[in-house]
């Protein structure tokens, strides 16, 4: 039996304002830099409660939230009646699992930090884009591994914004470009937030 690391935070997930900001601050740079339309649908990957999809909902047809905790996709239901487009829940593990479903576009946010292959996860990621589809990815640049306070689950402490170029650039994604989403500042230190954009 699968352990559902996200199943204690889940309850408190929407009440912490740092997580919310976060998820605000990169919803607003996709939007504004990502030419989204009421025709598309788009995977939420690492959805958890749905904070990301619910910035963007208004702006796209439908949203397909994936994620590998119940307890977190459990709140995503909650909201699903508020969200302004159509929403499709897939509770699943990328790290072993594959959807054969196609989008116009792969939005997450904090998330790939917790998958131990980064360029198996891509290549499913470009896998499940329609040509032209975009991925924006937003999670850590490099940190000394202090971000969590629990390290389980974790296999990347951030990511170098050029490592994670080559990966993407070596599973055929283009235009790939990197803008500084957003600061995350706990007692000990202050964390950055990136969000990448590229291209099938």
């Amino acid at each position: 039996m699968k352990t559902d690391h996200f199943k204690d935070k889940s309850q408190s997930w929407d009440m912490n304002s740092k997580v919310v900001q976060n998820a605000k601050a990169i919803a607003d740079i996709i939007i504004t830099d990502i030419p989204l339309d009421k025709s598309m649908s788009v995977m939420d990957f690492g959805a958890g409660t749905g904070l990301l999809s619910c910035f963007v909902s208004d702006n796209i047809k439908s949203i397909t939230a994936v994620d590998n905790s119940s307890a977190m996709l459990d709140k995503f239901r909650q909201k699903c009646d508020g969200l302004e487009c159509d929403t499709q829940i897939i509770e699943s593990d990328f790290s072993t699992d594959s959807l054969n479903m196609k989008f116009d576009g792969i939005i997450s946010s904090m998330t790939i930090h917790h998958l131990e292959d980064t360029s198996a996860l891509f290549s499913k990621f470009y896998d499940m884009l329609d040509d032209g589809g975009f991925i924006a990815i937003a999670d850590l640049n490099t940190e000394d591994g202090s971000f969590h306070s629990d390290n389980t689950g974790v296999f990347h402490f951030g990511f170098d914004r050029e490592v994670l170029r080559d990966i993407a650039t070596k599973v055929g994604f283009r235009d790939i470009k990197f803008e500084l989403a957003s600061s995350i500042s706990k007692p000990h230190q202050e964390f950055t937030v990136f969000l990448m954009m590229g291209q099938r």
